[in-house]
């Protein structure tokens, strides 16, 4: 019994201190206590981005990402560009966990500084294909000590007049095409892409290729939960998403400002099973 005059006769309690400010995890218990552990990794991604878009056309390279970061199934954070440059001719994408991103971004603004002052200027900058390698040894380190950085990254760009478009995720796993979606563009854009890109990246000029992500946006936006939606009311028949698009060519990067995508879910009435179309 617990011999403090305020709870005198009271069963005693060895996981709290006589003021219940602190657990005392000197003592024997059952119960995990962060106090005795050591040093914990997330292992779970919380704060998110979805889908990251990427295609090759006769002039470059071409990239989209909406600006939503989803903590879990919330749509909290609303204005987070997932598009970033690395240098003077590399773009990268990000899906997936954005503190991870942000981590990834200050060690590439790093080693591009170092790379600068250690060459001849941006001469010698590193390009698309050494931003992809050394992304694939820091993701494929990570997982080999059991501490991911959980992310799925595109890196585009130009090197020599030659385009490049290459994918690298939490496991160090990396490959090329002309066109590469991240997250649930993998499932659903992923074929309209390759539909229109794969074969004829050498003859699709800027403004199809711009239509044809524009395309792609509104279809995961109608399909992914995790995309933005700009209007405050779920009984609109019209609504705004917003994303970016990254171009990389001969005169450099250029990430464009948010660009609205309008759509309508009009059709929708005509659906079974919405609104009054019931049975």
């Amino acid at each position: 019994m617990d011999h403090f005059p305020s709870a005198w006769g009271r069963p005693r309690n060895d996981q709290n201190d006589m003021y219940n400010t602190y657990p005392i995890h000197q003592r024997p218990s059952s119960h995990t206590n962060t106090f005795t552990e050591g040093v914990q990794r997330t292992q779970q991604p919380i704060v998110t981005g979805t889908s990251v878009l990427a295609i090759q056309y006769k002039d470059g390279i071409m990239m989209a990402a909406d600006n939503l970061a989803s903590y879990g199934s919330l749509a909290r954070f609303k204005d987070i560009q997932r598009l970033h440059p690395v240098g003077p001719s590399t773009v990268i994408g990000a899906s997936g966990d954005m503190s991870d991103f942000q981590h990834l971004q200050h060690t590439l603004d790093a080693l591009i500084t170092d790379e600068f002052t250690q060459s001849d200027g941006e001469a010698n900058a590193l390009g698309p294909a050494e931003v992809h390698e050394y992304l694939s040894r820091v993701l494929y380190s990570r997982r080999s000590k059991m501490d991911p950085i959980w992310n799925a990254l595109l890196v585009g760009g130009l090197q020599d007049g030659k385009r490049f478009l290459a994918y690298v995720d939490l496991l160090g796993t990396t490959y090329s095409a002309p066109s590469i979606a991240t997250g649930y563009g993998a499932h659903i854009a992923i074929p309209l892409l390759r539909d229109v890109v794969d074969g004829h990246q050498d003859t699709l000029t800027e403004e199809d290729a711009r239509q044809l992500l524009h395309d792609c946006m509104r279809v995961l936006y109608y399909r992914d939960a995790r995309s933005l939606d700009k209007s405050n009311s779920f009984t609109a028949s019209y609504s705004i998403s917003l994303y970016q698009l990254a171009t990389v060519t001969a005169t450099g990067v250029s990430i464009s400002d948010q660009i609205k995508l309008d759509t309508t879910w009009a059709f929708a009435e005509g659906l079974r099973g919405y609104g009054a179309q019931t049975q």
